[in-house]
């Protein structure tokens, strides 16, 4: 489904990636005034597209404008299948070759752009399945760190049968108050079908996860809406989601209160988006700082959860 007639927040441009030969639109906004401290790549979920992270709903939603406000350059990227790659790749491609595609994208963005000190990914839904594989197997040299929200690695009980299944399109969303009424008349144009073959690897995730995710090396923040319907997000599931991440340096586990799954439409989206660019700033601040090893053991920041 293309995106082209949807309106954009003011400085936010389009442009097109080359992925190793496959053409991924995306939309850009980048800092007014001076280079950016670093970049962030937002990676939208199934059935939505880059302008998830310009909501039209009230100002301040987008994420776009606010990261460029903070000295950011922020690129939110249609994932294979989305926007101007629907008609080559109408099929989709699976979350494998999603990572592919999303690396060979970063790369030639940092070929023709200024990133400033790195790249952090920002991924909702199955966008975090794709990060999540792109730093596990394809990570791009400067990845400095990435936010995932939406996604786990353990469904919840109801995600695929009885009362579950049976409100589709529905669930995604939680409860309507979570969101401004002017989202629904705006999101038309950000919504697009799910390619198949993404569509058959939804339900492999939790073994795909087991996996790769020991070969993470980057700090990973994950956020889990107060009221999540896809995932699992009780203590024993977030202990077991951090022990896989052997390799991360650092496991932050936060939840946002007053939201649902499309955390950036609701009215938590900027203090969502605030809290993500505040993990982004302290891995920039890190990243100047030598530490000494640390068991992982004796790491709290490892085993953060904050409700």
């Amino acid at each position: 489904m293309s995106t082209a007639h949807e309106d954009l927040s003011p400085g936010v441009r389009r442009i097109v990636l080359d992925a190793g030969g496959t053409a991924l639109s995306a939309l850009l906004c980048e800092p007014a005034g001076g280079p950016a401290r670093a970049t962030v790549v937002a990676v939208h979920g199934a059935g939505m597209s880059a302008g998830y992270f310009d909501s039209q709903a009230l100002p301040d939603f987008s994420l776009l404008t606010l990261g460029a406000r903070l000295g950011y350059t922020v690129v939110a990227v249609d994932r294979p299948g989305y926007g101007r790659s629907a008609a080559a790749l109408p099929e989709g491609q699976a979350v494998a070759e999603q990572a592919a595609t999303l690396a060979a994208a970063v790369s030639d963005f940092g070929a023709r752009y200024p990133t400033g000190a790195g790249v952090f990914l920002l991924a909702h839904s199955f966008g975090g399945k794709v990060a999540l594989l792109t730093a596990a197997d394809h990570a791009p040299p400067d990845l400095l760190g990435m936010e995932i929200s939406g996604c786990g690695h353990r469904y919840a009980p109801d995600a695929f049968s009885g009362r579950g299944a049976s409100r589709g399109g529905r669930r995604s969303w939680g409860p309507l108050r979570l969101y401004p009424p002017s989202t629904f008349a705006t999101c038309g144009s950000i919504i697009a079908p799910v390619p198949p073959r993404e569509q058959a690897d939804i339900v492999r995730w939790p073994e795909v996860f087991r996996s790769a995710a020991g070969r993470v090396r980057v700090p990973v923040r994950f956020t889990f809406a107060e009221h999540e319907p896809w995932w699992r997000y009780d203590r024993d599931a977030l202990a077991e989601l951090r022990s896989r991440l052997t390799g991360a340096p650092r496991v932050h586990i936060d939840r946002q209160p007053e939201a649902g799954h499309n955390i950036s439409l609701g009215y938590a989206a900027r203090a969502y988006h605030l809290r993500c660019l505040g993990f982004f700033e302290d891995c920039l601040v890190r990243g100047t700082v030598t530490y000494p090893p640390l068991d992982p053991d004796g790491d709290p920041e490892r085993a953060a959860v904050t409700a």
